[in-house]
């Protein structure tokens, strides 16, 4: 009994100090954005003397944070959104569709998961340029889509496979369509997986900073991860503007695990219980 104690109260210490060391760094963001330019490096306390609310007026709006912030939205919400829809509508369909080939189609659709997304940079940079999407909001949201696919239809397509046949032949004995069945019935069944699907791209398309360096060269169509180095100049570095921009910018996604997290606990687990 004592030593389940001592073990106990061993394993709630090494989980407290991991706590500190993954919130110190957010913690430090935090308190420097809130601090003048000299007092970051003179004042080492979390708690700044006297908060400085104007490094997030001059980053909102000298530093244009709101357009780069308005570009995110748009870039996960339109993405997020095709690839729900398209790696639903697909794993629907090689689940439960007599689809020829399909099992050669899904092996070419998961290909991508094994090839490393900057080894696609130079094609996907070509590919654009000749269809004309390059520097082009419509281009980068193809590319988060494309990037999403891979993973949303293996998923997605695990889920629909688990579903008993019973279901969907009373659903076509009552005169349901293919996608009545995968609209009405399928969907709200597999809405585990699409509430993961949905937050782990939400975060991932969020903070993506490569693709948007390669994709985009007008400042105006800029994600909030690009426009945080308008701070960083060649001889000067708004450190109080920059940690205010890094505050803004992750806020919306601790915001989404905090709501969320019992949806993301409930996805991974019933996907591991599938497995």
């Amino acid at each position: 009994m004592i030593e389940k104690k001592e073990i106990r109260a061993s394993s709630y210490i090494i989980l407290f100090i991991a706590a500190i060391i993954c919130l110190f760094p957010l913690l430090w963001m935090l308190s420097s954005s809130l601090k003048p330019l000299d007092e970051i490096f003179t004042n080492m306390s979390l708690i700044p003397k006297k908060f400085y609310f104007k490094n997030y007026v001059d980053a909102w709006v000298r530093g244009k944070f709101a357009v780069y912030f308005f570009n995110s939205v748009i870039y996960t919400v339109c993405s997020v959104f095709g690839i729900l829809l398209i790696s639903s509508l697909c794993g629907y369909a090689l689940a439960r569709l007599n689809v020829p080939f399909k099992n050669l189609i899904f092996l070419i659709l998961i290909i991508p998961l094994i090839v490393p997304l900057p080894g696609t940079f130079v094609p996907l940079y070509v590919l654009l340029k000749k269809l004309g999407l390059l520097n082009t909001r419509t281009g980068l949201i193809l590319c988060y889509i494309n990037g999403g696919l891979a993973f949303g239809i293996f998923l997605l397509k695990s889920f629909f496979e688990e579903i008993p046949q019973d279901i969907e032949e009373a659903a076509i004995i009552d005169g349901a369509t293919s996608f009545q069945i995968y609209y009405k019935i399928m969907l709200p069944l597999v809405r585990p997986a699409l509430a993961t699907l949905a937050i782990f791209n939400t975060v991932s398309i969020w903070n993506e900073f490569l693709l948007a360096l390669i994709v985009l060269q007008d400042p105006t169509k800029m994600p909030i991860q690009r426009g945080i180095m308008v701070f960083q100049g060649t001889h000067i570095t708004e450190y109080g503007q920059l940690m205010a921009g890094l505050t803004i910018a992750t806020l919306p996604v601790i915001i989404i695990y905090l709501l969320m997290q019992k949806h993301i606990i409930k996805g991974i687990t019933a996907g591991a219980l599938k497995g």
